[in-house]
């Protein structure tokens, strides 16, 4: 019995090594069936796992996220709005693929071609939607590709505001910079308005709408985000939830059926939330000392302590978090308000995971000759 147990106890032992040895590579934690995968922090940006992320593939329809962002960049920026009417061109309604059947010259609004676009996937609302904003979909596309670059998309190249990529050759991203973008369009509150419906309808209710992303009715805390699917593609999905203040954005790229893109997006996520949290650090004030002001009317300021913002960190680890003080000796005046004087660097293990600015609470004025002169006699005047 004791010679079972030993060889039991080497076995467990022997598959933990295991298990430790792949994660300390930077291989995934747990399996997703796909050609490539990422995890990521929504607010830190911070990669959580990933396989082949930076491997360059077709999108299919999560391409559409980059055209739900640029959409929603001209709303927010207050170049259309959501009652504006848009008309359907003919290059619109040719789409194919998901659609929500366009005729050319029929009108809708922004808002329901937004819906249309977020929640069915609809090509032929996306393509007018695009042309609306830049006035082709050619222009569009410049678009696209320069707000890749933007925002670090260093792998990713756009053919269309679709997806669709029978005749496309080099439309092609990475499961990073999907995670990239996707990371930018939720910064837009508004779009989860759109990305959780599961089933809406248009044309006063003669259109059914069914959301393609499955998680929206079956994962709890989903906000979103963009399934896709062609035969180049495979079956792809950038999904998006919130629990308990973390937001996560898990990454399926070139599954072989759906069931696989989602598996693989719900065990990601499933992970992050069970491993990691997001806290806000306390900041000492017994940290911070007065700083030195030369030639100004007030001798020193005390740091205005910031809100610190909340930090990934792995769960449980909060009173692990060491604080790093770095303050200016002396400063000369003029004092701008707010201007900074030091921060605060918090960290876990080593590694930065937030950084805080340390600034003046006030402007504090240059010293005049009279009030130099002033100081002067009263010193002389004690003497």
């Amino acid at each position: 019995m004791k010679r079972v147990m030993s060889v039991i106890l080497c076995f467990v032992l022997f598959v933990s090594v295991l298990s430790f040895s792949a994660f300390a590579e930077g291989k995934m934690p747990v399996e997703v069936k796909a050609k490539a995968a990422v995890l990521m922090d929504a607010d830190s940006g911070k990669v959580l796992m990933a396989m082949n992320e930076n491997q360059k593939l077709y999108p299919a329809s999560v391409t559409k996220i980059m055209t739900m962002l640029l959409v929603a960049e001209a709303l927010e920026g207050g170049k259309i709005a959501f009652s504006d009417t848009v008309t359907a061109s003919a290059d619109a309604v040719k789409k194919g693929g998901s659609q929500i059947w366009l005729k050319e010259g029929e009108t809708m609004t922004v808002d329901e071609l937004y819906k249309a676009m977020a929640v069915y996937s609809a090509n032929d609302a996306c393509a007018a939607l695009a042309e609306y904003v830049a006035g082709s979909e050619e222009a569009f596309i410049v678009m696209m590709n320069e707000r890749a670059r933007e925002l670090g998309m260093k792998n990713t190249n756009f053919e269309n505001c679709t997806g669709l990529d029978d005749t496309a050759d080099n439309h092609l991203t990475t499961a990073y910079d999907i995670a990239l973008m996707a990371r930018e369009l939720m910064t837009h509150d508004f779009v989860k308005k759109y990305t959780t419906i599961w089933m809406d309808s248009l044309r006063n209710g003669e259109t059914e709408l069914v959301n393609t992303n499955k998680l929206v009715r079956f994962y709890s805390g989903c906000t979103g985000l963009k399934t896709g699917t062609t035969s180049k593609a495979g079956c792809c999905v950038c999904a998006t939830a919130t629990r308990e203040g973390t937001s996560l954005i898990a990454v399926v790229l070139g599954s072989d059926n759906s069931s696989d893109r989602f598996e693989g997006a719900k065990v990601m996520l499933n992970y992050g939330f069970a491993n990691w949290e997001t806290v806000t650090p306390e900041i000492d004030p017994s940290l911070i000392t007065e700083v030195a002001v030369s030639m100004g009317c007030e001798r020193s300021l005390i740091p205005q302590i910031p809100a610190a913002a909340s930090v990934l960190v792995p769960k449980g680890r909060l009173g692990d978090i060491v604080q790093d003080i770095k303050l200016a000796t002396a400063v000369e005046a003029p004092v701008e308000s707010n201007q900074v004087l030091g921060e605060v660097r918090v960290s876990l293990d080593g590694e930065t995971v937030g950084t805080y600015p340390l600034t003046a609470p006030h402007y504090v004025e240059r010293l005049t000759f009279s009030e130099v002169y002033r100081r002067m006699l009263a010193v002389f005047s004690k003497n």
